[in-house]
């Protein structure tokens, strides 16, 4: 019996608990779970680059218990890498929605992650700078004291 092969990638900047999310539930879709990692330089192709180096963000996913294969993701587009894995199922999050169904042509099973309104590397980042500004601030602002040296 021939095994189902899974596939799910992500840019999986500022790792968090939806990226765990989608990886395990890739990993109770089939028999072989495959991830790709974006490389820095094809995310910096679309949008801001990963706050991570690609070398550690690979490292992070190579470390999970529920990838049996990580690899670099060079392409946004799936085709070749469908073929060449023989990829069953692909999984990706909802926030690319529509994105993948060309894959359903290829006959791959394609499903969209409810990521929801929960946690994003995104929203991680501003709120990082929110909170660094904010504290800047606070700190900017206050008063020194006088020192007083005490020579009794």
């Amino acid at each position: 019996m021939r095994q189902i092969i899974v596939y799910t990638s992500g840019t999986f900047d500022l790792f968090h608990s939806n990226h765990l999310k989608m990886i395990k539930y890739a990993r109770g879709l089939g028999d072989v779970l495959i991830v790709g990692v974006s490389t820095d330089e094809l995310v910096s192709s679309y949008k801001e680059p990963p706050i991570i180096p690609f070398e550690e963000r690979i490292q992070i996913i190579e470390a999970l218990k529920y990838p049996d294969i990580v690899i670099p993701q060079k392409s946004l587009d799936h085709t070749e890498i469908v073929s060449k894995l023989h990829i069953d199922i692909f999984v990706v999050g909802d926030d690319w929605s529509g994105k993948y169904d060309y894959l359903n042509e290829l006959g791959v099973k394609v499903f969209y992650f409810p990521y929801g309104k929960g946690v994003s590397s995104s929203k991680l980042k501003k709120q990082i700078i929110t909170n660094y500004q904010e504290m800047k601030e606070r700190i900017d602002k206050h008063d020194n004291p006088d020192i007083i040296i005490d020579k009794s």
